[in-house]
């Protein structure tokens, strides 16, 4: 899987040849915030709608696929259930990215934009995310690329990751 970037910016997500944008969201945090939050407001409202009107919980392993179109340049968005912010962890960035990888298999998408779970707020570090979605979903041929949702700073700690990785790997 390749991995591209894109910055937490509504002006700057339009990605071109990706149908589907995926976020993560808190059961226990409204309004949302990170990409679900700036989705959310680019969608005038629909995603803190279906909060309040409890179809969407945010409870971990639950997904919700509504669509992006005509508010978004995306045909769909995907929203993960990350659970309670104070109990996330690897464990359930785990889970997530597990559900993210099925539901996007189960969907056809072969290219996305991702803000992996616990990037948002920093709970889990850029490079910590991404060693751990290769770990889970890194050789499936399902996936060609994901536009990860990230800082500069963020970027370029993943990029220096990757790049050792592969110098350490390299023959002789």
């Amino acid at each position: 899987m390749d991995f591209r970037f894109v910055p937490p910016d509504l002006r700057k997500l339009d990605v071109d040849g990706v149908e589907l944008i995926a976020c993560g969201a808190y059961s226990d945090e409204r309004p949302m915030h990170g990409l679900a939050g700036l989705l959310d407001w680019r969608m005038a409202g629909k995603l803190s709608a279906l909060a309040k009107a409890d179809f969407l919980r945010a409870e971990l392993g639950e997904v919700l696929l509504v669509p992006g179109r005509p508010r978004l340049p995306f045909d769909k968005v995907l929203v993960l259930g990350l659970g309670a912010r104070a109990a996330f962890g690897e464990p359930a960035l785990q889970r997530a990215v597990e559900r993210l990888s099925q539901t996007l298999e189960g969907l056809h998408v072969r290219r996305a934009v991702v803000e992996l779970p616990g990037r948002a707020d920093d709970r889990i570090p850029p490079e910590r995310a991404v060693e751990l979605v290769l770990e889970r979903v890194g050789d499936s041929a399902a996936h060609d690329a994901w536009w990860l949702v990230e800082e500069p700073e963020g970027q370029r700690r993943v990029e220096q990751r990757v790049h050792g990785d592969r110098r350490r790997a390299a023959p002789g």
